[in-house]
């Protein structure tokens, strides 16, 4: 389906050229969306300053050389030179006609096509989640989507951390309060509160750090009982 902004931008352009030269072939039709009727060119202000003329006496000439037969069924002059245009509903149904027969929906692949890294939320795995990370992730999921409708390959990165330090301290924690008084405390969510308090140990206590890199070496070696953990 054509840009109806797009479209009527370009005739106003050719229609302003018309009225008054090619010198003013580059001028922005200021084409905005209306409350008055479907859009609004808004040329005719600017326009009246450089040429000396009053900006309703712009629009009316603008007007007189626009051609909008098929696009729009009302074209009228409003304000200080306001030019109205309404959309054509024969206009409207062809255009979507025409997008519904596409099997694209009038979206062009992109040429050329590229690839493109998407990072998700990565959220830290040994923190409690939070609706951050279900933003981004609905966010990043949809900007894959339309990067490969648009024939992108796209490489989808969700980095959730690795078997490092934090699932030491987090096992050792565990360790000293005991396995239900953890699972309670997790259980209830308290998952926050329980990495807090394992963080402070970590960052206080020089044994208890030691022994968190001790169970993280461990964990990354297989040990049955730390897995279990």
């Amino acid at each position: 389906m054509a840009d109806p902004q797009e479209v009527l931008a370009e005739r106003v352009r050719v229609a302003i050229t018309a009225a008054f030269g090619a010198g003013y072939a580059g001028t922005d039709p200021l084409i905005r969306p209306s409350q008055f009727a479907d859009f609004q060119a808004n040329a005719a202000l600017p326009l009246g300053k450089s040429l000396g003329m009053p900006p309703r006496d712009v629009a009316g000439q603008i007007v007189a050389h626009l051609d909008l037969a098929g696009v729009c069924d009302r074209v009228e002059v409003s304000g200080p030179g306001f030019i109205n245009l309404t959309l054509a509903s024969d206009w409207i149904a062809s255009q979507a006609s025409g997008q519904l027969r596409d099997g694209r929906l009038g979206v062009s692949a992109a040429v050329p096509a590229e690839t493109v890294v998407v990072d998700y939320s990565s959220p830290n795995v040994v923190k409690e989640m939070h609706v951050g990370h279900l933003r981004t992730t609905v966010v990043g999921d949809a900007i894959v989507r339309t990067l490969e409708y648009l024939g992108h390959t796209v490489v989808r990165a969700n980095h959730v951390g690795d078997w490092g330090t934090q699932f030491g301290l987090l096992i050792e924690h565990l360790l000293d309060v005991g396995e239900e008084t953890a699972r309670a405390a997790l259980a209830a969510g308290e998952i926050n509160a329980f990495y807090q308090a394992a963080r402070t140990k970590f960052d206080t206590d020089p044994a208890f750090a030691e022994r968190s890199r001790h169970q993280m070496m461990a964990l990354q070696t297989g040990d049955p009982k730390t897995m279990r953990l």
